[in-house]
């Protein structure tokens, strides 16, 4: 499968926004599902926003209102638009991408088989 490679990420000040890319085309959106998450080492890897093959999405709690999960470009990338970016937002943020049956964060983060890709680093300072 074609890797998954995520970019846009940088550093930022609080308040500020950033775009993150995923390109999503050798994953259909009618058969995956897909999702960013991300990771502060030492701490577990939390899923942030998800779209499933129908166009729903889902996401965590600390970035309602503020992320945007949406397959664009004619659904061939995968994108998360982050505003009002806060310091606890800091983190190495990755696309990952699973069978469609797969809607939960749960689920997808622990697929045996989901593909990941390397990680794109955010970094909000205060």
């Amino acid at each position: 499968q074609v890797p998954l490679v995520e970019s846009g990420g940088g550093s930022v000040q609080a308040g500020g926004s950033l775009r993150l890319s995923c390109p999503a085309a050798a994953y259909p959106y009618r058969v995956y599902s897909m999702a960013w998450f991300r990771q502060v080492p030492g701490k577990e890897r939390e899923g942030v926003a998800l779209i499933d093959s129908v166009g729903r999405t889902n996401y965590a709690d600390s970035v309602k209102g503020r992320f945007t999960i949406s397959r664009e470009n004619f659904k061939e990338t995968l994108v998360l638009q982050m505003n009002s970016l806060k310091p606890e937002d800091t983190a190495m943020y990755y696309c990952a991408a699973g069978p469609s049956r797969l809607t939960t964060f749960q689920a997808l983060g622990e697929y045996e088989s989901t593909y990941w890709g390397q990680g794109t680093q955010v970094t909000v300072s205060s």
